[in-house]
């Protein structure tokens, strides 16, 4: 295990200058960004990756209220509504109101119906590559993120950031 040193006195440092985990999200944003430019080669405008599982969960399950699809997808229902304005505008999805005034039930438009397709194949080339890319190197990404669980599950984020803050407290935090 490598050990990291960190500096003792941040204090003059602007904290926004380190970000550990930005090479994790670039590496995401550059497969986002690829997978999008094969939406676009296939002709399918207006679609980012982040809508794939959207389109793909309401193809295989049918009608569902906005909250049901959170959900499904794994966010809250304030993303989910800000996702389905994005996707109702490229015309992949339709609105109607529910059982009751609260709720609106999201359907497939045919834009939406003709690229769940793709997407389905792309999903599973995408997942069976990131796969193949993880086997090529020596330490498994899935194992890392297994093993820093792990490590949380014996001692949570919370309690260690807490003990950090207590180690650099400073009287300028405010309550």
């Amino acid at each position: 295990m490598s050990a990291v040193t960190l500096p003792s006195d941040r204090s003059d440092e602007d904290p926004t200058t380190r970000n550990f985990l930005r090479p994790f999200s670039e590496l995401t944003d550059a497969v986002d960004a690829d997978i999008a430019a094969l939406y676009a080669e296939r002709h399918v405008q207006g679609l980012r990756p982040r809508f794939a599982k959207v389109l793909i969960r309401l193809s295989r399950l049918g009608p569902l209220t906005v909250r049901q699809l959170a959900g499904e997808v794994g966010v809250t229902h304030s993303a989910m509504s800000q996702t389905l304005a994005e996707l109702r505008r490229g015309g992949f999805v339709d609105s109607a109101p529910g059982a009751d005034a609260r709720t609106r039930v999201i359907t497939l438009t045919a834009a939406g119906a003709e690229a769940v397709p793709l997407l389905e194949r792309e999903w599973n080339a995408t997942e069976d590559l990131l796969a193949e890319l993880d086997a090529a190197v020596p330490y498994s990404l899935l194992q890392v993120v297994a093993d820093l669980r792990a490590l949380l599950e014996e001692r949570s984020f919370l309690d260690r950031l807490r003990e950090k803050l207590a180690d650099t407290a400073d009287t300028t935090d405010h309550p």
